[in-house]
């Protein structure tokens, strides 16, 4: 028998691409650590230098895009992070924002004040060492694996080349001493210099102010960033909208009408996936599972005869679960002991985050409630609305099922994967307490149809 699941029903007939990847954008704020809105501010910023310089529709246009998508790859190098400093991804990111890696000293000087920073003298200071070794190794690949990871994300929501290539070289500076292609001057794209001047000064405007913004462009005008653009920049006055404009969070809109495109199921679709992708890499025990949770979710849908097109709303939802986990450090996501009480408690706010993500998305609000409740339990001991029995949705019933049965099946840090036949046995145990009996049987069902692996 069909069921009707809470559906992402009233979506229009047409959607602005921008508004969904600017609303997701905070998403990706949440994983560089960044107050919500800094790559739209940032778009802000890079769009009225645009203008200033005389760049076209079309050029404003991809410029739009790869600000919004600005960190699309750099989930990529959370746990690294994390493991190197043996420290809070996130708050490392929040300080990197603002150095100068070009200047030794401060490069330095950040590695020596951050590094094991909770550790004994002796431990710290091997932590040190080792960091900056692995630092003088590492850095280059990881930075040209964020960006062309970031690049490919914007190709595969089909933006133009130009936005895709301003993501890849959004890190080289005027000077050819940037990362990770050491492109230098005018071999650098120019919507890439406006970029990186754009983002660079919008953090400091954030925390700073404006004239800490200024100085930091003087300082770094022909090292980082293009004279002529940096004094487009300092040539702004206090009065200039710009500033009103961030003060007052207005945020940029799309420059062309191209951003207008056609609701088809398969656009939004590539959006879910490549979210997907952005939020499964950031730790490597969580590779894919947001592809295998939407494939299960998918399976125990059809075992429990729901529609296709609930069945569609049930593999989008499985995606994007785990949307808010981009706000979680790698340190508590990979640790490999049992979580503290404080660390728990943080785990357990990323379905609120991923509830206030999707509900900025038109398309996607729809799903925001019950992607997010794919951690309550039957018995209300779950989280983060604690809801019990049928204030449940339907949808969230199958998600907990799909996600926990991933999770057993998968390695984690402090386990080895489970077979199928132990993980479900596991579950069993938890049928009406934590699972719904009838999702659990479907995904038992499911699970028994699938094929022998090799």
């Amino acid at each position: 028998m069909a069921r009707h699941l809470h559906r992402a029903g009233g979506q229009p007939q047409s959607f602005a691409v921008g508004e969904v990847v600017a609303a997701l954008s905070h998403a990706l704020d949440l994983t560089e650590g960044q107050p919500p809105g800094h790559a739209r501010r940032s778009c802000l910023v890079a769009l009225r230098l645009a203008g200033l310089l005389g760049l076209d529709g079309e050029e404003r246009a991809s410029l739009y895009y790869a600000m919004l998508l600005k960190d699309a790859g750099c989930s990529s190098s959370a746990a690294r992070m994390a493991e190197i400093f043996a420290a809070d991804d996130l708050e490392l990111k929040r300080i990197a924002k603002r150095i100068d890696w070009a200047s030794p000293k401060d490069a330095i000087g950040m590695v020596v004040r951050e590094a094991g920073r909770t550790d004994s003298s002796l431990v710290r200071a091997r932590r040190v060492l080792t960091a900056l070794r692995d630092m003088a190794r590492e850095g280059n690949l990881a930075v040209e694996t964020r960006c062309d990871r970031g690049a490919r994300i914007v190709k595969m929501l089909e933006f133009p080349d130009a936005a895709a290539d301003t993501v890849r070289y959004l890190d080289e500076h005027w000077d050819g001493r940037g990362q990770p292609y050491r492109l230098r001057g005018d071999a650098i794209p120019v919507l890439a210099r406006i970029a990186c001047l754009a983002q660079t000064a919008e953090v400091f405007l954030a925390q700073d102010g404006l004239e800490a913004a200024r100085a930091m462009v003087r300082v770094r005008r022909g090292r980082w960033f293009d004279p002529g653009i940096a004094d487009a920049f300092l040539a702004l006055p206090d009065s200039d909208p710009l500033f009103a404009d961030l003060a007052g969070d207005r945020y940029a809109e799309a420059p062309t009408d191209r951003a207008l495109v056609s609701a088809d199921d398969g656009r939004i679709d590539r959006i879910a996936e490549a979210f997907a992708s952005m939020i499964d890499a950031k730790s490597p025990f969580t590779a894919s599972h947001s592809d295998r949770v939407a494939s299960y979710a998918v399976g125990i849908g059809r075992e429990l005869g729901f529609a296709a097109g609930d069945q569609r709303d049930l593999r989008r939802a499985g995606l994007l679960h785990d949307i808010g986990k981009l706000g979680v450090s790698n340190a508590i996501l990979d640790k490999p002991g049992r979580l503290t009480e404080a660390e728990y408690e943080v785990i357990k706010e990323h379905p609120r985050n991923t509830e206030e993500i999707l509900l900025r998305v038109p398309i996607f609000s729809g799903l925001a409630v019950p992607a997010a409740a794919h951690h309550e339990r039957v018995d209300g001991r779950g989280y983060h609305r604690g809801l019990a029995g049928d204030e449940i949705p339907e949808m969230s019933r199958v998600l907990a099922c799909a996600d926990v049965y991933d999770a057993l099946t998968a390695k984690r840090p402090y386990r080895d994967p489970m077979s199928p036949d132990e993980a479900l046995a596991l579950m069993r145990r938890d049928v009406g307490a934590a699972f719904f009996p009838a999702p659990f049987a479907a995904l038992c069902a499911h699970v028994d149809a699938q094929p022998l692996a090799a």
